[in-house]
């Protein structure tokens, strides 16, 4: 299923797809994340901002609004 980063639940996979933002896919592609790349999400903050996300070994913390640029693909 097709969803925004910021739409899975913690504890939850995912492989990234596409990014909607250009800017945002030059930074997440220096730090390793790719499309095609397995991402899970670690932990959400209590207001949902920030969220920790697991990828190409290691931990990212991204805000939310990153989060809603990055389409994936849920592992279910």
């Amino acid at each position: 299923m097709i969803k925004k980063l910021s739409e899975i639940k913690s504890g939850k996979s995912a492989t990234i797809r596409s990014f909607e933002n250009d800017e945002l896919f030059i930074k997440l592609m220096e730090m390793g994340c790719l499309p095609g790349e397995k991402i899970t999400v670690e932990q959400i903050a209590p207001l949902k901002d920030p969220i920790s996300v697991s990828v190409a070994g290691y931990i990212l913390s991204l805000r939310l609004e990153e989060a809603e640029n990055i389409v994936v693909e849920e592992i279910i």
